[in-house]
């Protein structure tokens, strides 16, 4: 269903049913009222004073005009009915009230949802709910919403860009419009990101390992993620006294992607000089999607990582992405990564003479993993990425792996977890605590250390 633009008719109705206040005297209305009723094909329900209804072109439609909207409601008979008498409300007090329609009395859910949606969420995301840019609110058709999390945000708000609506709108009436909300991308005609059988990854990352989540044509996201690897979170006395690692040092990494178009990105990452310094270059392209009808899912990335901020020991990477969803819930990935002139993963320093230079090793290694969501915005990760190629060479003997928690909600993702592996880049996430530390063991479980990462949209 749908607001038609019918506004001009709002005076007239206006008129009509002031008509009917005035003629509290009279059982007949004005003759002249009358015949435009006729004309208009009129009918007033008996239980409102401000609704009537209105058939044109065929189809039926329902005019508030104390909340001046007007709703579709149905098709109009195949024959045209006699014209419903106007009755003034004296006379409707005494006469027997005319049987509306069902569906006119009965409105579906959606109906009611579309119209509080209408008058009190049109001004700032648009009668049609897909939004005004120069306002930047989201378009609720291409980007889908959940109607859980659509409940929330009516209730509490936005600060300083939407106020609550707590005490406005009631329990009910905020469950319509969050489902009328959410069914707008469902009812629309399948498009990028509004197909509901196919998982949606929250970040780009598991949490070292891409997902290949969809870009937007000008989306731009920021990226940043956190590593403690100088402390086990599980291993030593007195974890909790130090959070579990949280107070040691931390190695922070950042990054941005913007969307070329809904299938071409680039990239930009950068990591602190504590690891290398390295600066990495990214672009890539999907080439597969399930959202448009594909049986998996599958990008190409292709990268340059340059350390002591793009100024040596260059690598080269070439990434296949491959995903598919087990359910709307679930998804699994394998990542193929050829790395050409790849170094070993060690501790960097402040000045650039602390950072070394290590022989280049073309290596390959294959990442796994998997997400689940167990609530609609909160997901499961885990990933594994063992190197078939060149494993020696680099010093890694087991592979990276690691575990989180991902909470999602509206253009943000964070994931929080446990991994051996201190690098992010492409190059770097390969290897391990063993390495980087000089501890043999720094790759076993009992060894892994907390990290998290954060991902925002902000266009």
């Amino acid at each position: 269903m749908r607001i038609l633009p019918l506004f001009c008719v709002l005076p007239v109705c206006a008129v009509l049913l002031s008509e009917a206040a005035d003629a509290q005297d009279s059982a007949t209305a004005d003759q002249d009222v009358q015949q435009l009723v006729r004309e208009l094909n009129l009918s007033f329900p008996a239980d409102s004073s401000s609704v009537l209804f209105l058939e044109q072109g065929g189809k039926r439609y329902k005019i508030d005009v104390a909340a001046r909207s007007i709703t579709e409601v149905g098709v109009a008979a195949e024959a045209p009915a006699p014209p419903s008498v106007f009755v003034p409300v004296a006379a409707q007090q005494t006469a027997p009230a005319p049987v509306a329609p069902q569906a006119a009395s009965q409105p579906a859910p959606q109906a009611s949802g579309e119209a509080l949606f209408q008058t009190n969420c049109a001004r700032c995301h648009g009668a049609d709910g897909r939004g005004i840019p120069s306002i930047g609110t989201p378009n609720f058709v291409s980007v889908g919403v959940d109607p859980a999390h659509a409940a929330v945000v009516i209730r509490s708000g936005r600060s300083g860009k939407m106020p609550s609506f707590t005490g406005r709108l009631s329990d009910a009436e905020i469950a319509a419009v969050s489902q009328y909300v959410a069914s707008l991308a469902t009812n629309a005609a399948p498009t990028l990101e509004t197909n509901p059988k196919v998982y949606k990854p929250g970040d780009d990352v598991l949490f070292s390992l891409p997902t290949g989540r969809p870009v937007n044509a000008g989306s731009l996201s920021v990226n940043f993620s956190h590593r403690y690897p100088y402390d086990p979170a599980f291993q030593g006395e007195d974890r909790g006294g130090i959070l579990f690692g949280l107070d040691d040092f931390a190695l922070a990494s950042f990054g941005f992607r913007y969307g070329i178009t809904d299938r071409l990105f680039v990239d930009a990452f950068r990591s602190p000089s504590f690891i290398g310094r390295p600066i990495e270059l990214m672009t890539g392209y999907s080439l597969l999607s399930e959202q448009r009808s594909a049986p998996f899912n599958l990008m190409v990335r292709v990268s340059v990582d340059g350390q002591n901020n793009f100024r040596k020991n260059y690598t080269e990477n070439i990434e296949g992405i491959f995903s598919r969803s087990l359910s709307h819930r679930a998804q699994i990935y394998v990542v193929p990564t050829v790395s050409f002139n790849d170094r070993r993963l060690v501790q960097g320093a402040l000045t650039s003479s602390g950072i070394l230079d290590y022989p280049g090793v073309n290596a390959f290694s294959l990442g796994a993993g998997g997400a689940l969501d167990i609530r609609p915005t909160v997901a499961l990760v885990a990933e594994v990425i063992p190197t078939l190629a060149g494993a020696d060479q680099l010093g890694i003997h087991r592979p990276a792996f690691s575990f989180g928690i991902q909470k999602k909600i509206y253009h943000h993702a964070f994931t929080f977890g446990v991994t051996n592996s201190p690098g992010v880049t492409v190059s770097q996430r390969a290897g391990t605590d063993a390495t980087y530390l000089n501890n043999p063991s720094g790759d076993i479980f009992k060894e892994m250390f907390l990290g998290f990462d954060l991902m925002r949209q902000i266009h």
